[in-house]
């Protein structure tokens, strides 16, 4: 029904829409009609506006090309700092398909097995006891089927256990890409920054991501958003406890630091297929379980939530630290997408209405008419089956 429906409006607007537009005053929707640089930054900063986000920055892939930049409001309220090109952010969740993609790099070298269980390279000092350790792979562990919890801080005691027997269930765990993260140090024989320099080494410097990392640097402490929360309220970071646990260590599910600048890089090697062979993309990209209980057809391959919507091929992730949240989203057929990092708790509500927006642009009120009751209801539905799945998947 989507794609019929992307069909016929793609037809009728075809009609109406050319010799409109165009340039370096536009850049496109995801169907792919003009949308207007000026009109779109007032929409988001005025979005950002009631969501009381303190500062944000954007990138709008078309094409492969990052075509569109905005930058609001500010890296710091005390200091009255603006969000600039340089402000790096916490990407929180979306550290984990980049670390994915970081895994294959392994793989293609012959020095790890994506289903080989983990054991053999690495016991888990913390599950050594428990025979379901012996059935965690790296596959189950970038799909969250290790059984493991989130984060073993939110269990009775704080005691790592299985949830399920691994490969039975779909579990969102961070505990587990932290597991696979002390595997690949031991493969190397290395400790945590060295673990940074592997990844600096095999994917950002090949991609030009000069200033994304897992663990900090002077660069990126320097130059660092201030955190607030769902008040606006400065979070206190030198005491928080989270910064104090993972600080100066590789955190595989929640610790890289980015700006859509350097983000939309590698966005765009993977809608090239670039840096990988044809083969780890197929591994990648495979859906590799359903979501369960998902209001939107949807599956985790290794380290993205695919959406099963008929005529696109989407790909995405959202992140959550405190204070900081940011959304990405790719079709890689079209070679089309969006990155969005804010210091702020209302960062995933702003990247889902993005997507309603971007997804046609000023003109959807036209394209709503369009579509009908029927086909308005399939938009709407699909954009909060997305909401839902978001708040489900990644609780």
């Amino acid at each position: 029904m989507i794609k019929f429906v992307k069909g016929v409006l793609l037809f009728l607007f075809g009609l109406t829409l050319v010799g409109c537009g165009g340039g370096d005053e536009n850049f496109d929707s995801l169907l792919g009609w003009d949308v207007e640089k000026k009109a779109f930054d007032e929409f988001v900063i005025s979005q950002a506006k009631g969501l009381d986000v303190p500062g944000l920055s954007i990138g709008v892939i078309n094409d492969g090309e990052l075509v569109h930049r905005l930058n609001y409001g500010f890296a710091d309220l005390s200091e009255q700092q603006p969000v600039d090109d340089q402000t790096i952010f916490e990407g929180a969740s979306i550290s984990k398909p980049v670390f994915a993609y970081f895994v294959m790099h392994f793989v293609e070298e012959g020095k790890l097995d994506l289903d080989r269980p983990l054991y053999q390279y690495l016991v888990h000092k913390d599950l050594q006891n428990q025979d379901w350790a012996r059935k965690i792979t790296a596959r189950l562990i970038l799909s969250h089927q290790s059984g493991l919890p989130n984060w073993r801080e939110n269990e009775p005691n704080q005691a790592l256990h299985f949830i399920f027997e691994p490969g039975t269930d779909y579990g969102y765990s961070g505990e587990a890409y932290q597991y696979l993260a002390e595997v690949l140090r031991e493969i190397e024989k290395t400790d945590w920054p060295g673990l940074e320099r592997l990844f600096q080494q095999k994917v950002a410097q090949p991609l030009g991501m000069e200033h994304t990392v897992f663990i900090q640097n002077a660069y990126t402490r320097s130059n660092k958003a201030t955190p607030y929360d769902e008040n606006s309220e400065r979070v206190n970071w030198e005491e928080n406890y989270w910064f104090l646990k993972n600080d100066s260590i590789f955190v595989a599910p929640a610790s890289i630091h980015s700006e859509p600048g350097d983000f939309s890089k590698w966005m765009i090697a993977l809608m090239k297929e670039e840096g990988l062979s044809e083969t780890s993309y197929a591994d990648l990209l495979a859906r590799q379980v359903e979501i369960p209980d998902s209001p939107v057809e949807a599956f985790y391959t290794l380290g993205f939530v695919n959406l099963a919507v008929p005529g696109f091929d989407i790909f995405m992730h959202t992140g959550n630290n405190e204070g900081f949240t940011s959304y990405f989203l790719l079709d890689k057929k079209e070679k089309w997408g969006y990155v969005l990092f804010t210091n702020s708790e209302y960062g995933e509500d702003l990247g889902l209405i993005l997507l309603l927006y971007l997804f046609a642009g000023p003109k959807i009120k036209i394209a709503f008419a369009l579509m009908g009751i029927l086909s308005l209801g399939i938009l709407v539905g699909l954009v909060y089956g997305i909401y839902r799945l978001i708040k489900f998947a990644m609780a």
